[in-house]
Protein backbone atom coordinates (compact mmCIF):
# COMPACT_ATOMS: atom_id res chain seq x y z
CA UNK A 1 0.00 0.00 0.00
CA UNK A 2 1.24 3.50 -0.80
CA UNK A 3 0.99 5.94 2.08
CA UNK A 4 0.67 9.70 1.94
CA UNK A 5 3.60 11.62 3.44
CA UNK A 6 1.17 13.95 5.20
CA UNK A 7 -2.63 13.61 5.01
CA UNK A 8 -4.72 16.58 3.99
CA UNK A 9 -6.00 19.00 6.63
CA UNK A 10 -9.51 17.53 6.42
CA UNK A 11 -8.21 13.99 6.70
CA UNK A 12 -6.02 14.93 9.68
CA UNK A 13 -9.02 16.47 11.41
CA UNK A 14 -11.04 13.31 11.00
CA UNK A 15 -8.00 11.26 12.00
CA UNK A 16 -7.65 13.28 15.20
CA UNK A 17 -11.34 12.99 16.05
CA UNK A 18 -11.38 9.21 15.64
CA UNK A 19 -8.29 8.77 17.83
CA UNK A 20 -9.78 11.11 20.43
CA UNK A 21 -12.89 8.94 20.42
CA UNK A 22 -10.77 5.82 21.13
CA UNK A 23 -9.15 7.65 24.02
CA UNK A 24 -12.48 8.86 25.46
CA UNK A 25 -14.05 5.42 25.13
CA UNK A 26 -11.15 3.83 27.01
CA UNK A 27 -11.10 6.50 29.72
CA UNK A 28 -14.74 5.73 30.42
CA UNK A 29 -13.77 2.09 31.16
CA UNK A 30 -11.01 2.84 33.65
CA UNK A 31 -11.87 1.94 37.22
CA UNK A 32 -11.61 -0.69 39.93
CA UNK A 33 -10.52 -3.45 37.55
CA UNK A 34 -7.41 -1.43 36.70
CA UNK A 35 -6.61 -0.81 40.36
CA UNK A 36 -7.03 -4.51 41.12
CA UNK A 37 -4.82 -5.38 38.17
CA UNK A 38 -1.81 -3.22 39.11
CA UNK A 39 -2.02 -4.33 42.76
CA UNK A 40 -2.11 -7.95 41.62
CA UNK A 41 0.96 -7.43 39.42
CA UNK A 42 2.78 -5.80 42.35
CA UNK A 43 1.97 -8.80 44.58
CA UNK A 44 3.26 -11.20 41.93
CA UNK A 45 6.41 -9.11 41.47
CA UNK A 46 7.14 -9.09 45.20
CA UNK A 47 6.52 -12.82 45.42
CA UNK A 48 8.93 -13.51 42.58
CA UNK A 49 11.51 -11.23 44.18
CA UNK A 50 11.39 -13.13 47.48
CA UNK A 51 11.32 -16.51 45.74
CA UNK A 52 14.30 -15.60 43.60
CA UNK A 53 16.37 -14.49 46.58
CA UNK A 54 15.51 -17.66 48.49
CA UNK A 55 16.50 -19.85 45.55
CA UNK A 56 19.81 -18.00 45.20
CA UNK A 57 20.63 -18.97 48.79
CA UNK A 58 19.75 -22.60 48.04
CA UNK A 59 22.15 -22.56 45.11
CA UNK A 60 24.90 -24.06 47.26
CA UNK A 61 22.82 -27.25 47.44
CA UNK A 62 22.36 -27.51 43.68
CA UNK A 63 23.39 -25.05 40.96
CA UNK A 64 20.00 -25.53 39.31
CA UNK A 65 18.38 -23.80 42.30
CA UNK A 66 20.69 -20.84 41.68
CA UNK A 67 19.73 -20.71 38.01
CA UNK A 68 16.05 -20.82 38.94
CA UNK A 69 16.66 -18.03 41.45
CA UNK A 70 18.35 -15.85 38.84
CA UNK A 71 15.43 -16.35 36.45
CA UNK A 72 12.79 -15.61 39.12
CA UNK A 73 14.65 -12.51 40.33
CA UNK A 74 15.25 -11.36 36.76
CA UNK A 75 11.53 -11.73 36.04
CA UNK A 76 10.69 -9.75 39.18
CA UNK A 77 13.03 -6.97 38.10
CA UNK A 78 11.48 -6.91 34.62
CA UNK A 79 7.98 -6.54 36.06
CA UNK A 80 9.15 -3.82 38.42
CA UNK A 81 10.84 -1.92 35.61
CA UNK A 82 8.27 -2.37 32.84
CA UNK A 83 4.68 -3.14 33.82
CA UNK A 84 4.89 -1.42 37.21
CA UNK A 85 7.57 1.29 37.34
CA UNK A 86 7.39 2.63 33.80
CA UNK A 87 3.61 2.79 33.76
CA UNK A 88 3.10 4.09 37.30
CA UNK A 89 5.65 6.86 36.74
CA UNK A 90 3.79 7.87 33.59
CA UNK A 91 0.85 8.75 35.83
CA UNK A 92 -1.35 5.93 34.57
CA UNK A 93 -2.59 5.17 38.09
CA UNK A 94 -2.55 8.61 39.70
CA UNK A 95 -6.36 8.64 39.65
CA UNK A 96 -6.30 5.90 42.34
CA UNK A 97 -4.96 8.40 44.92
CA UNK A 98 -2.86 5.59 46.36
CA UNK A 99 0.12 7.01 48.29
CA UNK A 100 2.37 4.21 47.01
CA UNK A 101 1.14 3.76 43.43
CA UNK A 102 1.50 7.19 41.90
CA UNK A 103 3.92 9.05 39.67
CA UNK A 104 4.99 11.51 42.38
CA UNK A 105 6.37 9.05 44.90
CA UNK A 106 7.04 5.73 43.17
CA UNK A 107 10.70 4.77 42.69
CA UNK A 108 11.75 1.77 40.62
CA UNK A 109 14.44 -0.83 41.28
CA UNK A 110 17.14 0.43 38.93
CA UNK A 111 20.10 2.77 39.49
CA UNK A 112 18.45 5.52 37.40
CA UNK A 113 16.73 8.22 39.47
CA UNK A 114 12.99 8.24 38.78
CA UNK A 115 12.60 12.03 38.87
CA UNK A 116 15.40 12.44 36.35
CA UNK A 117 13.81 9.88 34.04
CA UNK A 118 10.42 11.57 34.25
CA UNK A 119 11.93 14.91 33.24
CA UNK A 120 13.70 13.80 30.08
CA UNK A 121 11.42 10.91 29.11
CA UNK A 122 7.86 11.83 30.08
CA UNK A 123 8.13 15.40 28.88
CA UNK A 124 10.93 15.61 26.32
CA UNK A 125 10.70 12.25 24.57
CA UNK A 126 6.91 12.03 24.50
CA UNK A 127 6.54 15.60 23.30
CA UNK A 128 9.31 15.63 20.67
CA UNK A 129 9.33 11.97 19.63
CA UNK A 130 11.99 11.32 16.96
CA UNK A 131 12.56 15.02 16.23
CA UNK A 132 16.26 15.27 15.48
CA UNK A 133 17.88 17.74 17.84
CA UNK A 134 14.97 17.71 20.31
CA UNK A 135 14.48 14.07 21.32
CA UNK A 136 17.58 12.94 23.22
CA UNK A 137 16.14 9.43 23.50
CA UNK A 138 16.65 8.93 19.77
CA UNK A 139 19.95 7.06 19.78
CA UNK A 140 20.75 8.32 23.30
CA UNK A 141 23.59 10.43 21.94
CA UNK A 142 25.51 7.20 21.31
CA UNK A 143 24.02 5.66 18.17
CA UNK A 144 23.63 7.10 14.69
CA UNK A 145 20.32 5.71 13.43
CA UNK A 146 19.48 8.13 10.64
CA UNK A 147 21.28 10.03 7.90
CA UNK A 148 19.80 13.19 9.44
CA UNK A 149 22.80 12.92 11.76
CA UNK A 150 26.34 13.47 10.44
CA UNK A 151 28.53 10.39 10.29
CA UNK A 152 31.54 10.27 12.61
CA UNK A 153 34.40 7.74 12.71
CA UNK A 154 33.17 6.47 16.11
CA UNK A 155 30.03 5.21 14.37
CA UNK A 156 32.08 2.44 12.75
CA UNK A 157 32.02 0.49 16.03
CA UNK A 158 28.57 1.56 17.19
CA UNK A 159 27.30 -2.03 17.05
CA UNK A 160 29.58 -2.79 20.02
CA UNK A 161 28.33 0.40 21.67
CA UNK A 162 24.81 -0.93 21.12
CA UNK A 163 25.69 -4.27 22.79
CA UNK A 164 27.24 -2.51 25.78
CA UNK A 165 24.24 -0.18 26.09
CA UNK A 166 21.95 -3.21 26.12
CA UNK A 167 23.95 -4.98 28.83
CA UNK A 168 24.25 -1.85 30.98
CA UNK A 169 20.94 -0.23 30.12
CA UNK A 170 20.00 0.85 33.65
CA UNK A 171 23.27 2.79 33.79
CA UNK A 172 22.42 4.50 30.53
CA UNK A 173 19.07 5.54 32.00
CA UNK A 174 20.85 6.89 35.08
CA UNK A 175 23.46 8.87 33.14
CA UNK A 176 21.25 10.19 30.33
CA UNK A 177 20.19 13.52 31.84
CA UNK A 178 23.51 13.97 33.65
CA UNK A 179 25.34 13.56 30.35
CA UNK A 180 23.05 16.04 28.58
CA UNK A 181 23.71 18.64 31.29
CA UNK A 182 27.49 18.08 31.00
CA UNK A 183 27.71 17.62 34.76
CA UNK A 184 31.07 15.83 34.71
CA UNK A 185 32.61 16.25 31.25
CA UNK A 186 32.05 18.23 28.08
CA UNK A 187 32.64 21.63 26.56
CA UNK A 188 29.86 23.21 28.62
CA UNK A 189 30.69 21.56 31.92
CA UNK A 190 29.95 24.82 33.75
CA UNK A 191 27.00 25.79 31.59
CA UNK A 192 24.59 28.35 33.02
CA UNK A 193 21.75 28.03 30.53
CA UNK A 194 20.23 24.90 32.06
CA UNK A 195 16.44 24.62 32.03
CA UNK A 196 16.41 22.11 34.89
CA UNK A 197 13.74 22.68 37.56
CA UNK A 198 16.41 21.72 40.12
CA UNK A 199 19.98 22.86 40.61
CA UNK A 200 22.80 21.07 38.83
CA UNK A 201 24.22 20.22 42.26
CA UNK A 202 20.93 18.53 43.16
CA UNK A 203 20.96 16.59 39.89
CA UNK A 204 24.44 15.33 40.67
CA UNK A 205 23.51 14.41 44.24
CA UNK A 206 20.36 12.55 43.12
CA UNK A 207 22.45 10.69 40.55
CA UNK A 208 24.94 9.41 43.14
CA UNK A 209 22.31 8.79 45.84
CA UNK A 210 20.23 6.50 43.65
CA UNK A 211 23.28 4.62 42.40
CA UNK A 212 24.52 4.18 45.96
CA UNK A 213 21.20 2.76 47.12
CA UNK A 214 21.01 0.34 44.19
CA UNK A 215 24.57 -0.92 44.57
CA UNK A 216 24.20 -1.29 48.34
CA UNK A 217 20.97 -3.28 48.09
CA UNK A 218 22.08 -5.76 45.43
CA UNK A 219 25.80 -6.11 46.12
CA UNK A 220 26.20 -5.44 49.84
CA UNK A 221 22.97 -5.83 51.85
CA UNK A 222 21.54 -9.02 50.33
CA UNK A 223 24.89 -10.82 49.98
CA UNK A 224 25.87 -9.93 53.56
CA UNK A 225 22.67 -11.16 55.21
CA UNK A 226 23.25 -14.41 53.31
CA UNK A 227 26.96 -14.32 54.21
CA UNK A 228 27.80 -18.05 53.96
CA UNK A 229 26.72 -17.88 50.31
CA UNK A 230 27.83 -14.26 49.73
CA UNK A 231 29.15 -14.81 46.22
CA UNK A 232 26.21 -16.94 45.11
CA UNK A 233 23.89 -14.05 45.98
CA UNK A 234 26.27 -11.37 44.68
CA UNK A 235 26.61 -12.89 41.22
CA UNK A 236 22.97 -13.96 41.19
CA UNK A 237 21.90 -10.35 41.60
CA UNK A 238 24.32 -9.30 38.89
CA UNK A 239 22.94 -11.90 36.48
CA UNK A 240 19.33 -10.88 37.24
CA UNK A 241 20.19 -7.24 36.56
CA UNK A 242 21.77 -8.15 33.23
CA UNK A 243 18.67 -10.16 32.25
CA UNK A 244 16.47 -7.15 33.09
CA UNK A 245 18.77 -4.77 31.20
CA UNK A 246 18.83 -6.92 28.06
CA UNK A 247 15.07 -7.44 27.99
CA UNK A 248 14.18 -3.83 28.74
CA UNK A 249 16.59 -2.33 26.24
CA UNK A 250 15.59 -4.75 23.48
CA UNK A 251 11.87 -4.03 23.89
CA UNK A 252 12.47 -0.27 23.93
CA UNK A 253 14.73 -0.42 20.87
CA UNK A 254 12.10 -2.46 19.01
CA UNK A 255 9.55 0.25 19.75
CA UNK A 256 11.68 3.11 18.45
CA UNK A 257 14.50 2.05 16.13
CA UNK A 258 13.00 -0.40 13.63
CA UNK A 259 13.54 0.05 9.91
CA UNK A 260 10.18 1.77 9.37
CA UNK A 261 10.37 4.16 12.33
CA UNK A 262 10.70 7.64 10.85
CA UNK A 263 12.56 10.75 12.01
CA UNK A 264 11.47 14.37 11.76
CA UNK A 265 12.97 17.83 11.45
CA UNK A 266 12.33 20.44 14.08
CA UNK A 267 11.17 23.07 11.58
CA UNK A 268 8.51 20.71 10.21
CA UNK A 269 6.94 20.15 13.62
CA UNK A 270 6.32 23.70 14.77
CA UNK A 271 2.74 24.66 15.64
CA UNK A 272 1.52 21.08 15.26
CA UNK A 273 -2.16 20.35 15.55
CA UNK A 274 -3.19 17.42 17.69
CA UNK A 275 -3.81 15.42 14.54
CA UNK A 276 -0.31 16.14 13.25
CA UNK A 277 1.13 15.15 16.62
CA UNK A 278 -0.79 11.87 16.49
CA UNK A 279 0.48 11.32 12.95
CA UNK A 280 4.11 11.84 14.00
CA UNK A 281 3.78 9.56 17.03
CA UNK A 282 2.48 6.73 14.86
CA UNK A 283 5.13 7.07 12.15
CA UNK A 284 7.90 7.25 14.75
CA UNK A 285 6.87 4.13 16.69
CA UNK A 286 6.66 0.37 16.16
CA UNK A 287 4.59 -2.41 17.72
CA UNK A 288 5.33 -6.01 18.60
CA UNK A 289 2.84 -8.85 18.27
CA UNK A 290 2.50 -11.62 20.82
CA UNK A 291 0.33 -13.30 23.49
CA UNK A 292 -0.95 -11.63 26.65
CA UNK A 293 1.98 -12.74 28.85
CA UNK A 294 4.38 -11.18 26.33
CA UNK A 295 2.54 -7.85 26.47
CA UNK A 296 2.71 -7.89 30.29
CA UNK A 297 6.45 -8.60 30.35
CA UNK A 298 7.05 -5.70 27.96
CA UNK A 299 5.07 -3.36 30.20
CA UNK A 300 2.72 -3.28 27.21
CA UNK A 301 5.41 -1.36 25.33
CA UNK A 302 4.82 -4.02 22.71
CA UNK A 303 2.06 -1.51 21.86
CA UNK A 304 4.52 1.36 21.59
CA UNK A 305 2.31 3.20 19.10
CA UNK A 306 -0.61 3.31 21.53
CA UNK A 307 1.72 4.23 24.38
CA UNK A 308 3.01 7.22 22.44
CA UNK A 309 -0.54 8.26 21.56
CA UNK A 310 -2.00 7.78 25.06
CA UNK A 311 0.90 7.61 27.58
CA UNK A 312 -1.27 8.26 30.66
CA UNK A 313 -3.88 5.55 30.02
CA UNK A 314 -3.35 2.28 31.98
CA UNK A 315 -1.27 0.16 29.63
CA UNK A 316 -3.35 -3.00 30.02
CA UNK A 317 -5.86 -1.37 27.63
CA UNK A 318 -3.32 -0.93 24.83
CA UNK A 319 -3.85 -4.28 23.02
CA UNK A 320 -7.58 -3.57 22.65
CA UNK A 321 -6.88 0.01 21.62
CA UNK A 322 -4.29 -1.17 19.09
CA UNK A 323 -6.94 -2.94 17.01
CA UNK A 324 -8.99 0.25 16.78
CA UNK A 325 -5.97 2.47 16.09
CA UNK A 326 -4.75 0.18 13.32
CA UNK A 327 -8.19 0.24 11.69
CA UNK A 328 -8.23 4.05 11.85
CA UNK A 329 -4.78 4.20 10.25
CA UNK A 330 -5.95 1.96 7.41
CA UNK A 331 -8.96 4.18 6.77
CA UNK A 332 -6.75 7.28 6.63
CA UNK A 333 -3.91 5.67 4.68
CA UNK A 334 -1.40 6.11 7.52
CA UNK A 335 1.39 3.57 7.96
CA UNK A 336 1.03 1.38 11.07
CA UNK A 337 4.25 -0.49 11.80
CA UNK A 338 3.71 -3.80 13.59
CA UNK A 339 5.31 -7.22 13.40
CA UNK A 340 6.74 -10.16 15.29
CA UNK A 341 9.44 -9.69 17.88
CA UNK A 342 12.00 -11.53 15.74
CA UNK A 343 11.27 -9.45 12.64
CA UNK A 344 11.28 -6.10 14.42
CA UNK A 345 14.46 -6.86 16.35
CA UNK A 346 16.21 -7.93 13.16
CA UNK A 347 15.42 -4.56 11.58
CA UNK A 348 16.79 -2.78 14.66
CA UNK A 349 20.12 -4.59 14.30
CA UNK A 350 20.12 -3.87 10.58
CA UNK A 351 19.53 -0.18 11.25
CA UNK A 352 22.36 0.00 13.77
CA UNK A 353 24.71 -1.63 11.26
CA UNK A 354 23.48 0.37 8.27
CA UNK A 355 24.12 3.75 9.85
CA UNK A 356 27.52 2.69 11.14
CA UNK A 357 28.79 3.76 7.73
CA UNK A 358 28.53 7.04 5.82
CA UNK A 359 25.38 7.44 3.73
CA UNK A 360 26.17 6.89 0.05
CA UNK A 361 23.01 8.27 -1.50
CA UNK A 362 22.98 11.58 0.36
CA UNK A 363 19.23 11.28 0.87
CA UNK A 364 17.46 12.44 4.02
CA UNK A 365 15.11 10.22 5.97
CA UNK A 366 13.22 12.94 7.84
CA UNK A 367 9.50 12.95 7.14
Amino acid sequence: MTYNLLPSADSLKGFEQELNAVRDETLAQIGQADADYIRRVIRVQRGLDLLGRLLLVLGFLNPLWWVAGVLALGLAKILDNMEIGHNVMHGQYDWMNDPHINSRHFEWDIVGDGDSWKRYHNHEHHTYTNIIGKDRDYGYGLLRLSDDLPWKPKNLWQFFTYINLSLLFQWGVAYHEVAAERIFVGKNKRRKDSSLPISRRQLRNDFFNKIGKGLFKDYVFWPLICFPVFWWVFFGNMAANIIRNLWTSTIIFCGHFTEQAQTFREEDCKNETRGQWYFRQILGSSNLEGPRWFHILTGHLSCQIEHHLFPDIPARHYPAMAKKVQAICERHNVAYNTGSFAHQYLTVVQRVLRYSFPDRSGTQSAA
